[in-house]
């Protein structure tokens, strides 16, 4: 298994160049390094092998793809692009199956190191769900735009205040703030009910 070192928080870009992953100029995927320059294509077969093993599928190569595939994998995992051309990446080579059975596990499994290295400021709640939309993305059951629109929007860290309205990440719930907790927590009351109820900040996005 690699070892991530990523080169910085996502949301802090490196370089002036607008992205055609992001949305504006302080979107986490326009943060532009080699993200992937820990996972040589060897270490991406273990992971695919390692896979098939726990889903008791025989692990085997494409005849007609594998090669290629692991000739442009080690041919860009170098380059310095973009988080968001990071995912498109890994989205493409999951296409390509150059393996014979759990391409999408296997390239989303590294969607998910990476994210989840590179998202560790947000806490737990928001980490979570950005890397789960990243890894659906790269799986192709989640479109591209609205992996963009949740990693941005649990990206920003606002700060709330009594009054404020309010939602779950998922948006399941809508409602308004009542008070902060000395501790940090939000009471905030959903419009279904009257009861109040604790929430982390990171687990409510303002409306």
């Amino acid at each position: 298994m690699p070892d991530e070192t990523p080169t910085g928080p996502a949301g802090a870009p490196h370089g002036r160049g607008h992205s055609r992953g992001g949305r504006s100029h302080d979107s986490p995927l326009q943060t532009r390094a080699a993200f992937l320059k820990n996972w040589d294509w060897q270490s991406v077969t273990g992971i695919n092998r390692g896979t098939c093993e726990r889903g008791g599928a025989q692990h085997g190569l494409n005849s007609e793809t594998s090669a290629a595939c692991g000739r442009d994998w080690e041919a860009n995992r170098l380059e310095v692009v973009s988080l968001a051309e990071t995912f498109d990446f890994l989205k493409a080579c999951h296409r390509r199956a150059p393996f014979l059975f759990f391409n999408g596990n296997t390239f989303a499994t590294i969607g998910r190191q990476l994210t989840g290295a590179l998202f560790v400021a947000l806490g737990s709640t928001r980490q979570r769900e950005v890397t789960s939309a990243v890894a659906h993305y790269i799986a192709g059951v989640l479109d591209r735009e609205m992996m963009i629109e949740i990693v941005e929007a649990l990206s920003k860290m606002v700060e709330l205040k009594p009054g404020d309205r309010v939602k779950t990440l998922r948006g399941s719930a809508r409602g308004v703030v009542v008070a902060l907790k000395p501790d940090g927590r939000v009471v905030w009351r959903p419009d279904t009910g009257k009861a109040e109820l604790l929430a982390l900040p990171e687990s409510l996005l303002p409306e």
